[in-house]
């Protein structure tokens, strides 16, 4: 009988972002981000909740990294604060929220985890956002100064590195619709974002380039769009989502282009761009992170602007406590997806994992989480299916190490495979946990038991 294997390399990991974790925003004299004003804007968030003191992972890293270590994680993804290490966005560099880095990347290797640092995860410092943020052009620059900085410190010990975190999602919710910061609704500033998001890429990518020896990436969120019906109507809005969300922000890096359904989607609100951007947007990188969650079955919806698509419910379908179908068919197509595009680069799963409902409280010293332990299940064998045909990926990254701020949802979706106590800040593996942990011992064999 064939047993699943992963090859020997293959790093096993977990994900958190710092204002969803850290807590502390502006201890050690940080700046404040655009979340830390948003989460104080009244009615923006889920219960009033915010970071102040999350998961105080900030206070508590080397117990986290203790808990990492006994999971058996090979690689922890996390994402440093921009407003720790430049609290005005530029200038004075300081050296409180660079030491804590440094701190947490050093105790990593340690314990034997590999570090992955994201530069950006949607929390800009709110001094540059008042300087107009992702709409400025200059914000490009500001952002290679701050990447700088970190390569600079930390090249020596993080050998995989990420630009930006789903910029989708950062124009999407923070420019176009307003669910997320800084808050805009703007049909004419989502498109700026993306392109100076795009722009402030590639220009960290240059200056890892000069100043780095390892390897320098992108993490974008991709989902597969389906069409409902095959009437023409509907397999229109797909391919229009699938341009919004899955080639808005790959096409450019990796072809030099737009989709041509921006223009469409867009109209008058869709800038022409000059071509030195793509140039500069078009800069070599080395991995290609990938963010799966789900996937949409979408139908043609004229008042959803400005994509005009609506996703249609699966009657058969398993959903999660966010509302989002679990279909780990769906990754293996998308990982498939991405080399058949864009050629064999290597990628990462560098986000996967799910809500459902968990107890506030741990009963017992355990908490069970049966219908999580089954979606890892799933979509780890899904992945192991793209290894087989060929895709090249180095790794996966269970999102998330551990309950957390859930953006404007607040504490109230919980996707750690480590529970934590919000009343208490106590951490409990979950079943799920303990699964993935035997996951990561037998390299993948466990997934051949039945179940």
């Amino acid at each position: 009988m064939k047993t699943t294997q992963f090859p020997k390399s293959f790093l096993w990991g977990a994900a958190t972002s710092a204002y969803q974790v850290e807590g502390s925003p502006l201890a050690d004299g940080a700046g404040p981000s655009i979340w830390h004003r948003f989460v104080r804007t009244p009615g923006l968030v889920k219960n009033g909740d915010t970071g102040d003191i999350a998961c105080d992972h900030y206070q508590r890293m080397r117990d986290d990294v203790l808990l990492m270590k006994r999971l058996g994680l090979t690689a922890y993804r996390f994402s440093i604060a921009w407003a720790r290490i430049l609290p005005q966005g530029r200038g004075a560099v300081n050296a409180g929220g660079l030491g804590f880095y440094e701190r947490l990347v050093d105790t990593l290797l340690e314990h034997g985890i590999q570090p992955m640092a994201t530069l950006y995860h949607w929390d800009m410092p709110a001094a540059l956002d008042d300087r107009g943020g992702w709409l400025n052009p200059d914000v490009a620059d500001w952002f290679a100064d701050y990447a700088s900085v970190m390569f600079k410190r930390l090249d020596d010990r993080v050998k995989l590195w990420a630009t930006l975190n789903e910029p989708w999602v950062v124009t999407d919710g923070g420019y176009l619709h307003g669910a997320l910061a800084p808050g805009h609704k703007s049909r004419f500033e989502a498109p700026i974002a993306s392109h100076q998001l795009l722009r402030a890429h590639g220009k960290a990518v240059q200056a890892y380039r000069a100043l780095g020896k390892h390897q320098v990436g992108l993490v974008v969120n991709l989902a597969p769009k389906h069409a409902a019906t095959d009437q023409p109507a509907d397999v229109a809005a797909a391919r229009r989502a699938d341009a919004y969300m899955n080639r808005q922000y790959l096409d450019p890096v990796f072809l030099g282009r737009y989709p041509e359904e921006m223009t469409e989607i867009f109209g008058e609100a869709w800038p022409q761009w000059p071509a030195e951007d793509f140039k500069l947007i078009g800069e070599p990188i080395d991995f290609v992170g990938i963010n799966y969650y789900m996937r949409d079955m979408i139908r043609h919806e004229e008042t959803a602007w400005p994509v005009k698509t609506a996703v249609v419910p699966q009657s058969q379908s398993t959903y999660t406590d966010t509302g989002w179908e679990v279909f780990p068919k769906g990754l293996t197509e998308i990982l498939l997806w991405v080399r058949q595009r864009y050629g064999n680069i290597p990628q990462y799963v560098t986000e996967n994992g799910a809500a459902f409902y968990d107890p506030p409280a741990a009963a017992g010293g355990r908490v069970s989480d049966p219908l999580r332990v089954a979606y890892y299940r799933a979509h780890l064998r899904a992945i192991h299916d793209a290894v087989e045909q060929g895709v090249d990926l180095r790794g996966y990254c269970a999102w998330s190490l551990m309950d957390n701020l859930e953006w404007s949802l607040g504490f109230s979706k919980r996707f750690g495979i480590v529970h934590v106590n919000f009343d208490t800040l106590e951490r409990t593996l979950k079943d799920s946990a303990h699964y993935y942990a035997n996951v990561i011992a037998s390299n993948g064999a466990v997934l051949d038991d039945a179940a």
